[in-house]
Order: structure tokens, then C-alpha cells, then sequence
């Protein structure tokens, strides 16, 4: 399924400013966010749609790189698949925009902060664009992209060397605070606002990172892609996401595939199919002609008389299919082509073959115009 311009998913025009967009994204985060509208599948997924709009909208390379060149341009720069994140990892990623707004629903309750539990980094996403060929014989790609990786110098902390992150006192390093609901009579927990649910407080952040203990770094890595694969599929290698934190697992990366068009060829499902144009005389009279395949080119004989539109099929020469381990056929479509200029010549004998054709009975277009005629009086 296409992506819609990021522009247009958060209502803003591309001339807008970071805190313009910043705006935007809160304004449709809070209209779908799924506290506000529970078992809503269609609202969730806008709300993931609006995630990803505003993590390359509000990144000045990657909004660069949009702008140049489109969803394209932001091919190995590890955009994260928010389609397969949960709400709690999103809310937990641009929760500093939203504050309190929904109390412990937006913060890390899941999430295991209070108690430090492990917690699993972020999955990435990139793309890999392959040929008809590679997706019939199978290939292996190098792709490159970014992701966040811990700091070398701080060790992921944060905090500069030879420095440790101190408890935080407004929360006392449970990254959650209470505070008295209506007329005191329940309390309301929320994320502390102060470290943002971490628990803890740098006071002197490291220089490399800046405090956050993550730094981008390049990556390159060589995919195996298995024969038969469809547009839009989704080639998942483990552990190559972001690194989790208190010790969890890295997330993956997903590396959905794109398939180039053929100059000859279309795909439906197993098969492949190829138009011939071929001229009034070929069709009538039958001719052998050389059609594309995979592996070049393959003789294939029309017989005599075959109609506009007649498909030929060629046995074992589709793509592999994944569920069944068979192989499709390559579909080939006869389509009359008219000459759109006649020389002299040619328009003499096509006159005096019209009117032999006229004086024949019998054929089908004949008796299509009388049963026209027939039934309206003529």
C-alpha cells in the first residue's frame, strides 16, 4: 500500500516551521490517539501514520531528503516501522510533546521503567529494490541505512566520563508521580515530567551524545532475499534495530521489498504476462514469433486465424511461488495492431480484399450486423 505525503498526513503545508509541525502532530496524535478512541483499528493506524510523518518532518536531514526526493530518499536512513510498534514504544518516544496529557495511559506503565525492567529497543525499516530476474532466481543484496547505537564514550548512561546519572528528586527514581484526583478522594499516576520517566537526572551529559547515550551510526549489511517474493514483502533480520534499554534486546529491521518494472513483462501473482503486438496478416495467416522471458528470448508459434486477444500460455516460465514451491506460466496476449498510414499499394489490395470479404456469408461479424438490423427493424 502506498504511503500518503507526510505533509498531507499531519495538515500542514511544506513551507511549515519545526514548531508548526510540532503543533500539527500534537493536534491529530491526541484526535487518534487509541485512549481516545478504543478498538478503533482505523484510528490507531493513523496514529502510527502521524508518528512516522513527524519523526522525518521534524529531522532536518530527513525532511531534506523527503523534500528532494520523496518516500525514495529516505531509503537506509532508519526511519522506524511504526506499523509494527505498539502505541506504549510511540507514546514513549514523543511523549515529551504530549506532558501529562494522559496520564500514566501516555507514559511508561508497560514499560517496565519503575522497576528498570529490560525493555526492547525499536524496530527500523528500509527497502530493498529488486529486479524480475533477482525475484525469480533469488539474490542477496547489500543495503545500507542509520540507526541509533549506544554511545561509546558514555556506555549508553548519558552522562560524561568518569559521571554518573543522579536519582531524580521530583520522582525519587520511580519516573512516576501521584498527585490527588478529584476532591482527593483517588490518585492520578503520570510520568514525571522532570526526567520524562526515566528515574534519573544527568546533570553533566556527555559531550559525544549529548546526553541521550545514542549516537547514529552507518550500517551494512548483506540480505538474503528467497525466490518468489512479492512487492511490499517484508524481509525481517533480527537484532539489527535500535538497542534496547536496561539491558533489552535489540529490536529488528525490517527490509520491505520493491520490484522494479520490466520493459516487457507484468507480474500477476505467479505468473507473467507479456502483450505481442502483431499485425492483421499475422494473426490470419499464423506466423512464429520470438517472445521475452526471464532468460531471453523463446519461440512461440500462433496459428492461423487467432483472434485479438487470445492468450498463449508458456508452461514453467513464470516466478517461483513461495506457498507451494511450484512455478507459474508466462502469459502471452495477441493484440491486433492497425497500421495507422497505408501506402497506395497497401490500400488497393486491403480494398480488393473487402470486397471478397463482402460477398462472404457466414462469418461472425455478418451475422452480428443482421441480428442488428433484424432487431431494430431495419
Amino acid at each position: 500500500m502506498a504511503k500518503r505525503d507526510y505533509y498531507e498526513v499531519l495538515g500542514v503545508e511544506k513551507t511549515a516551521t519545526p514548531e508548526e509541525i510540532k503543533r500539527a502532530y500534537r493536534k491529530k496524535a491526541i484526535q487518534y490517539h487509541p485512549d481516545k478512541n478504543p478498538g478503533d483499528k482505523e484510528a490507531e493506524a493513523k496514529f502510527k501514520e502521524c508518528a512516522e510523518a513527524y519523526e522525518v518532518l521534524s529531522d532536518p536531514e530527513k525532511r531534506k531528503r523527503y523534500d528532494q526526493f520523496g518516500h525514495d530518499g529516505l531509503q537506509g536512513v532508519g526511519v522506524h516501522d511504526y506499523s509494527r510498534m505498539n502505541v506504549e514504544d510511540i507514546s514513549d518516544m514523543f511523549g515529551d510533546i504530549f506532558g501529562d496529557l494522559f496520564g500514566d495511559f501516555w507514559g511508561r506503565r508497560s514499560r517496565g521503567t519503575q522497576s528498570r525492567e529490560p525493555v526492547r529497543g525499536y524496530d527500523l525499516e528500509t527497502t530493498v529494490e529488486l529486479t524480475l530476474e533477482e525475484v525469480a532466481q533469488g539474490t542477496e543484496k547489500t543495503i545500507e541505512f542509520t540507526r541509533q547505537d549506544l554511545c561509546s564514550d558514555c556506555g549508553g548512561s548519558g552522562a560524561a566520563k568518569g559521571k554518573a546519572p543522579t536519582r531524580c528528586s521530583n520522582c525519587g527514581g520511580s519516573g512516576q508521580v501521584q498527585r490527588a484526583g478529584l476532591g482527593g478522594f483517588f490518585q492520578m499516576v503520570s510520568t514525571c515530567p522532570k526526567c520524562k520517566g526515566s528515574g534519573q537526572i544527568i546533570t553533566d551529559p556527555c559531550r559525544t551524545c549529548r546526553g541521550t547515550g545514542l549516537i547514529p551510526c552507518k550500517r551494512t549489511l548483506t540480505v538474503k532475499i528467497p525466490p518468489g517474493v512479492h512487492e511490499g514483502q517484508a524481509i525481517r533480520i533480527n537484532g539489527e534495530g535500535e538497542p534496547g534499554r536496561f539491558g533489552g534486546p535489540r529490536g529488528d529491521l525490517y527490509c520491505y521489498v520493491r520490484i522494479k518494472a520490466h520493459p516487457f513483462l507484468m507480474r500477476k501473482d505467479s505468473d507473467l504476462m507479456v502483450t505481442v503486438p502483431l499485425s492483421f496478416t499475422q494473426l490470419a495467416l499464423g506466423t512464429t514469433i520470438d517472445v521475452p522471458t526471464l532468460n531471453g528470448t523463446r519461440k512461440l508459434k500462433i496459428p492461423a486465424g487467432t483472434q485479438h486477444g487470445s492468450i498463449f500460455r508458456i508452461r514453467g516460465q513464470g516466478l517461483p511461488d513461495m506457498r507451494t514451491g511450484g512455478r507459474g506460466d508466462l502469459l502471452v496476449q495477441a493484440a491486433v495492431e492497425i497500421p495507422r498510414r497505408l501506402t497506395p499499394e497497401q490500400e488497393r489490395l486491403l480494398r480488393q480484399y473487402a470486397e471478397l470479404e463482402a460477398r462472404q456469408t457466414g462469418s461472425e461479424s455478418s451475422s452480428f450486423f443482421e441480428r442488428i438490423r433484424k432487431h431494430f427493424g431495419g
